[in-house]
């Protein structure tokens, strides 16, 4: 089903369709004409809470194959299966960063859908990473780099695309600020910065990356539009926009750190505790680690590096939470971010 230009209508898999970010793509995709087919569980959602006729409203316009992504017996004979497709998108992620589920869906379950795609003839493999993958130390880090190589190597063209903070990412402050509690912060909350990006100007990159030669066979770092922010930022436009007085409440990054040791030392003898230190050090990480393009060299993290995309700033999406509640933003098992 080979199409030419950029118009042309394509034959589309999403994998990860009900995520905070599949969703979009999949109504971006849809809109755009193509032939959309939606991956999903039968329950999804925060805590589960979609079923099958939920999802399918959330998806509208796409085909919905309920399955399993990581048994590679159903992708290749179920999830693929009808006619040729065009394109691949993965936006695949595990929900809490347990190294255990990084692998099996970062890599593990992604990798299924490489392989199907290529025992099947796709030409493209759109793959949605992360920027934080620039300086790895954590397992699920790790787990997208392996399948990132993987997908680089492979026969087929790709679109590797790593995007900064998610506006849901930095939201877990709005009720506090709005209750009158004050914004915490670690450190001074300066040391770090991102340039967020909404779900729906990434989804419609992402839609961009599928069918824009200009992007194939590219590593695309994308932020959202407006400068860099760093969490005091953050902060200070939470005051702003509910119109109350700057608290910030600092936290010694020292404490985290305790917190990482003791979980770490306990976590020797007990998988729970492993799981939690594990967590403890991707909420460090997050803390301490600009999500900017990085200098591979000096380790510098260069705003001015990070492209810049949309039209959806964090002024708007505060006004809009402030206004509406978090409806579509709760961080459910992604709290620890």
């Amino acid at each position: 089903m080979t199409q030419t230009g950029l118009d042309a209508p394509r034959r589309i898999l999403v994998a990860g369709a009900t995520g905070y970010i599949g969703q979009p793509v999949v109504r971006a995709l849809v809109a755009a004409g193509h032939d959309v087919i939606a991956l999903s569980r039968r329950r999804a959602g925060v805590g589960a809470s979609l079923d099958a006729g939920s999802i399918r409203k959330r998806l509208h316009g796409a085909e919905v194959r309920f399955g399993d992504v990581t048994d590679p017996t159903w992708v290749a004979k179920k999830g693929m299966a009808g006619a040729p497709f065009d394109a691949v998108v993965s936006c695949l992620a595990s929900r809490t960063g347990d190294p255990r589920d990084a692998w099996r869906i970062d890599h593990g379950a992604n990798q299924h859908l490489l392989d199907a795609a290529m025992a099947r003839g796709v030409e493209h493999f759109v793959y949605l990473s992360a920027i934080c993958v620039q300086n790895p130390q954590l397992a699920f880090q790790h787990a997208k780099l392996a399948f990132e190589a993987a997908l680089r190597a492979a026969p087929i063209g790709h679109a590797i695309v790593r995007p900064t903070a998610f506006f849901k990412s930095i939201s877990g402050q709005v009720e506090r600020v709005r209750r009158g509690r004050p914004f915490i912060v670690i450190g001074d909350g300066t040391s770090i910065a991102c340039k967020p990006i909404c779900a729906h100007d990434l989804a419609n990159f992402i839609a961009a990356a599928v069918v824009d030669p200009r992007y194939r066979d590219r590593t695309l770092p994308i932020g959202g539009p407006g400068p860099a922010l760093t969490p005091r930022d953050q902060g200070a436009l939470l005051f702003e926009l509910t119109g109350r007085s700057p608290r910030f409440r600092e936290v010694p990054l020292k404490l985290l750190d305790a917190v990482v040791r003791v979980l770490s030392a306990a976590g020797r003898h007990s998988e729970i505790l492993a799981t939690k230190a594990e967590l403890a050090r991707i909420g460090r990480y997050y803390a301490t680690e600009s999500m900017l393009v990085r200098d591979a060299a000096t380790g510098h993290y260069d705003a001015d590096a990070t492209p810049s995309f949309g039209t959806t700033t964090l002024r708007d999406h505060y006004t809009r939470v402030l206004r509406d509640g978090l409806h579509g933003h709760e961080l459910g098992d992604h709290a620890v971010f």
